[in-house]
């Protein structure tokens, strides 16, 4: 198992673009990923889930993933991360 924490850096917050952007990047790996924010765990695998937590600028989060991909996927999410501008 593997966790990142990050702090939001879009003044917008991880909005749909960024969630859009996070899901279909965690897609692309078997491993299970799950981001978590105040408290909620969602799976990051879903839109739905990632929209419903309204993480703001300026916000730590985590993201944990887990199962047999999961250092790929986990630096995946951190380079897409960074290389978007969403988070450091």
């Amino acid at each position: 198992m593997i966790n990142q924490s990050f702090v939001v850096t879009e003044e917008s917050g991880i909005h749909a673009r960024p969630a859009t952007v996070l899901v279909q990047t965690a897609s692309k790996f078997k491993a299970e990923i799950h981001l978590e924010y105040a408290g909620k765990t969602v799976n990051l695998k879903s839109i739905v889930g990632v929209m419903s937590l309204g993480i703001p600028q300026g916000h730590q989060f985590t993201i944990t993933s887990f199962g047999e991909d999961e250092e790929e996927a986990s630096e995946t999410l951190k380079g897409t991360l960074l290389r978007e501008g969403l988070a450091q």
